[in-house]
């Protein structure tokens, strides 16, 4: 199971590791937020369905992305969190992967685009969805596929397009790069599940169908040996309790038919 990281993004504290059960997060005694074992601000819970915020009864001043919680939130690699004013960071546990040479020159398969898209979490596009059949380009430019209204952003800072049965995240020369699951990046190869941050507002999620972007090899078909005591049991036809409860009704009427007759 990934072991995924929290990350502060003021101060000097080290990376905080995110191992299955449940971390409270709440003030230190010298200042600042951190894992304590009293009161928290707010807990997360890991395990293998994933992470999930859960904010201290009263509690306010938790954000994630930008928006209040109240008491529950699924989270995801990337997401940003603000406690108490602290801004902190979801990192995954693995390095967002880098493409090599090879693979930023790998032609596209339009018709399996179809199949992935990017799906808008966060900022103007917030809901919408973009299918990868075609290279996307992001930026500021009128005609981008996600355009990002902002004239500080660059007109032409990144596509996205798939190449190879990856989706490919290719930087085209912008100032700051992007943000896949908490790191900053030019180019990278995208999962199902990665989350995409562009102008620090809007995000994107890649989705797929299960095993659509999966590498692993197929498993052979294996015809498992039948096991008897698995197989549910017949039950036992009731003939002789029904012969028994004839003959005896049959009994009742010879006798019935014997007396009445005196």
């Amino acid at each position: 199971m990934e072991i995924l990281r929290l990350r502060f993004i003021a101060g000097d504290q080290p990376d905080l590791p995110l191992d299955v059960g449940m971390h409270r997060i709440g003030q230190l005694p010298g200042g600042g937020i951190g894992r304590i074992d009293g009161d928290p601000i707010a807990m997360l819970c890991v395990d293998r369905r994933g992470v999930w915020l859960t904010v201290g009864e009263g509690r306010r001043g938790v954000h994630v992305n930008g928006r209040p919680v109240q008491r529950l939130a699924m989270l995801r690699r990337g997401d940003t969190l603000h406690i108490e004013g602290a801004e902190l960071r979801l990192l995954g546990g693995a390095p967002v992967r880098r493409p090599g040479v090879g693979e930023l020159a790998t032609p596209a398969d339009a018709a399996a685009g179809l199949h992935i898209v990017l799906r808008a979490i966060g900022g103007r596009h917030h809901g919408r969805s973009f299918t990868l059949d075609r290279p996307r380009l992001v930026g500021s430019h009128a005609e981008a596929d996600i355009h990002i209204d902002d004239p500080a952003f660059a007109e032409r800072h990144a596509r996205v397009e798939l190449v190879g049965g990856e989706v490919l995240l290719r930087d085209l020369g912008s100032a700051d790069g992007s943000i896949v699951n908490g790191e900053s990046v030019r180019d990278a190869l995208l999962q199902p599940g990665d989350q995409v941050v562009f102008d620090a507002y809007h995000r994107f999620v890649v989705e797929a169908p299960l095993g659509g972007g999966s590498r692993e090899q197929a498993l052979p078909e294996v015809e498992l040996p039948l096991d008897e005591d698995a197989l549910p049991r017949r039950r036992p036809w009731p003939l002789p309790w029904l012969l028994l409860t004839a003959l005896l009704i049959a009994g009742l009427l010879s006798l019935l038919l014997l007396y009445g007759a005196d």
